[in-house]
């Protein structure tokens, strides 16, 4: 049996989606198609359009057969800590055999050796990035940099997005000593981060971009006709669309913070807790926010992530337990009838358990522990890290439910409200 696992966001799910999926399973030739999927925030510090059990319904009816969440402790770090929990999702249900991401230059062998480089570092490496790295150049920039300078010869193959999430993906398989086999699909259409409205292979954000200007009906070209049709139902219902300019309600929370509080945050390194403490007294304005802290090492989207680390409250410490110990549950979020066999497979030889319901999560913490004890199941979990993810998702659903632009649809609660999509 072959299960195909891919990580997605469909942010929304467009054509250049479905491209990769068909392409992904005429390539493996599953019997499954297992996604985890970013919930209600995504890696570039952003809140998706629509909620995540809207987009596990458009998954589903384009030919996913279950969708797990990727915890948002995972979903909005860096490639590295991003990578780390999708692979850990798909590795710890223990039945997916092959994961296939989109790739611009189509080059696995290549990946697979920056991939060991960065995994086994060489002393050379290490000397170059120091070197970056007191030059002024953020983290990423500064391993990029000191990777070019190691393999100058393919320099030119590192720069690509979907080239570095796939090394990061790679990497983390080596983290968690993982069988499941990669596979690469050179990646069509639009550049991640190409706004301009293109027609049907547009980039995601070119169709956010599209829709937050207005021209929602035009950007249905770009689109299935179900991602348009869930859509237009959620933004006439009030649940969207929802955009990064609704975070402004950070502000006066950041102008209660100390530089102490920021510091205890995730990624508040390198003098990012004064800029954002300066910053937070000085404007009102989201993006004059940002424009004041981006610095040569702040990247615009690590500032994006810094705003959600320090809102959702990550400590330093319970995220490095994160990403040494991997995804503490299988969060379900929707399947089809054919998945729910894959879901029996699952039941009986995942090492985290399966979470359907958040009201019962410690019903389902301790009933691992029991198996575990009684050496029925081979459960490796943390329970308070357990406790921790779960409370942070909760949390993420509570504040994007907030930004819906219909407050009467501004409730509290979703994970325990919404039912499993099928």
């Amino acid at each position: 049996m072959r299960v195909l696992g891919v990580v997605v966001e469909y942010n929304p799910f467009h054509y250049g989606h479905l491209h990769h999926l068909r392409e992904a399973i005429e390539l493996v030739k599953p019997n499954y198609v297992i996604a985890v999927m970013s919930g209600n925030f995504c890696q570039r510090g952003e809140p998706a359009i629509v909620n995540k059990f809207a987009r596990t319904e458009i998954a589903l009816r384009m030919g996913i057969d279950v969708v797990f969440e990727l915890p948002t402790v995972y979903a909005v770090q860096d490639a590295g800590g991003f990578a780390l929990g999708s692979v850990g999702v798909l590795h710890k249900t223990s039945v997916v055999t092959d994961i296939v991401f989109g790739s611009e230059s189509g080059d696995l062998e290549f990946l697979q050796k920056v991939a060991r480089l960065l995994t086994h570092q060489t002393p050379e490496f290490k000397r170059a990035f120091r070197v970056h790295l007191k030059m002024g150049y953020s983290y990423p920039n500064a391993r990029k940099y000191a990777l070019m300078d190691v393999l100058s010869s393919e320099v030119e193959k590192l720069s690509k997005s979907n080239d570095i999430l796939g090394i990061e993906y790679i990497k983390s398989l080596i983290h968690y000593g993982s069988n499941i086999q990669p596979h690469v699909i050179r990646r069509v259409g639009a550049d991640d981060n190409d706004e301009t409205f293109r027609g049907k292979f547009s980039s995601a954000s070119a169709i956010r971009k599209a829709i937050r200007e207005g021209k929602f009906d035009e950007s249905g070209e770009a689109m299935p006709a179900v991602t348009y049709e869930i859509l237009k139902r959620e933004f006439d219902a009030g649940r969207g669309p929802v955009f990064w300019r609704d975070l402004s309600f950070v502000i006066p929370i950041f102008r209660k913070m100390s530089r102490a509080d920021f510091e205890r945050i995730y990624s508040f390194n390198e003098g990012l807790d004064l800029r954002f403490y300066e910053a937070a007294r000085a404007t009102g304005d989201l993006q004059q926010f940002v424009e004041l802290v981006k610095a040569k090492r702040f990247t615009y989207s690590r500032i994006r992530r810094a705003i959600l680390h320090a809102l959702f409250g990550f400590e330093k410490g319970m995220i490095e337990e994160s990403n040494k110990y991997g995804p503490q549950y299988l969060r379900l979020l929707g399947f089809t009838n054919r998945g729910r066999e894959i879901l029996r497979e699952i039941k009986k030889k995942a090492t985290i358990p399966i979470l359907s319901t958040p009201s019962l999560a410690e019903h389902v913490i301790q009933e691992a522990l029991k198996k575990t004890e009684e050496g029925k199941r081979n459960f490796r979990i943390n329970p308070e890290l357990f406790r921790w993810q779960l409370q942070k998702d909760l949390l993420a659903s509570d504040i994007y439910t907030f930004m819906y632009p219909d407050k009467a649809q501004a409730i509290a609660g979703m994970d325990f409200r919404e039912p499993i999509q099928i």
